[in-house]
Parts: structure tokens; sequence; C-alpha cells
């Protein structure tokens, strides 16, 4: 989504995120079609993410700047494992959380979110939780038991949300292979 400052430079609505492979957005898809239908309107596959730290609405200048600090972040890849469906009444929502989280993820998102505090963006201050949301508008809770979801993390990306016709589709606009950064 673009819209346009007090100085006319167009901004974009941008957060970082752990991107899934092909086999896990299959995987979820399919639990969605096997949750009870009363959990709200799915999430489109393309849309599935991990959210590391969500940036708002973020300038051309600050974007580059975000980019050059990103990349220079050394991470070893991980997994995360996700095994429970939790209803978040606040944002009416249905997502995957894990039981355990790796300590590479709670650094990942702290150092993502230095970088996007150094870059002068106000970020969320509370605790990181990592989840991936199945569907919006949920009226109520999902008691079913699933079959754990592991989402290797080798990679994170910076991602642009866009309000499109059919609804919000997110765009990766850069990708940070952890192996490629810092050293090892």
């Amino acid at each position: 989504m673009q819209t346009l400052s007090g100085n006319n430079e167009a901004k974009s609505r941008l957060f970082f995120a752990l991107w899934p492979d092909d086999a896990t957005r299959l995987a979820l898809s399919q639990l969605i079609d096997h949750l009870d239908s009363k959990i709200g309107k799915p999430v489109s596959p393309h849309n599935f993410h991990v959210t590391l730290v969500f940036l708002g609405n973020v300038d051309q200048t600050t974007i580059a700047a975000i980019k050059q600090r990103a990349a220079e972040l050394s991470v070893e890849p991980f997994q995360l494992i996700f095994e429970s469906v939790s209803f978040w009444q606040q944002p009416k929502v249905i997502c995957l959380t894990c039981h355990t989280v790796p300590q590479q993820a709670f650094d990942l998102a702290s150092k993502l979110d230095r970088i996007a505090r150094q870059c002068g963006l106000q970020t969320d201050t509370r605790p990181y939780v990592p989840h991936i949301t199945l569907t919006r508008h949920a009226q109520e809770s999902s008691t079913e038991t699933i079959k754990p979801i592991v989402l290797r993390a080798d990679s994170f990306c910076l991602v642009q949300s866009c309000s499109e016709p059919e609804g919000v589709v997110y765009r990766v606009l850069q990708r940070w292979p952890f192996t490629q950064y810092g050293h090892q």
C-alpha cells in the first residue's frame, strides 16, 4: 500500500518476516481445510508468513537504510515447530503458535527491531510471539489437535503489504539467506 506523506515521498507498508516454502504453505492450506468452518475467513496461502518486526509506512530513503543494515546481519538457520491452534480474541484471528521458540528466532527479531529503531521507526514493544495467521474475522476458538508443522528458517524477507481489489497481498521485496551473511 502506498501513501503520500507531507513531503510527497511515497511510503510502503512493510514488515520483516520468515517466508514459508511451498511444502509448508501446502501443509498450512490443508490444515485450514480441516478446521471448523466457523473460524473465519482463511488467509490466502500466498500470504502465509511469520512476522519478525512490523515496520509500518516507510519512505524510500529509510527502506534503503534498512536494507543495507539487514544485509550485515549474521543469522544461523533454525526451525520453528507450530503445534498449537490459538484464538486471539482482540484481532479475532486463528493462528498457529509454538510451545517452544528457539533463541535464534528471538535474536533475529531483536536485531531487526534494533535496525528499525536506529532508522527512526517505532516498533511494537510487546514481547515477540512467532505465529502464522490462518484465518481472520474469527468468531470463536478452535480446539483442534493438529500434527505439528515445521518451518525451516534459512532466510528472512522484507515484505510489502499491498491493497488490491481482491484484498491484501504480501510481496517479498528482498530476501536475505542466513548462510550468506556475517561470519558463521
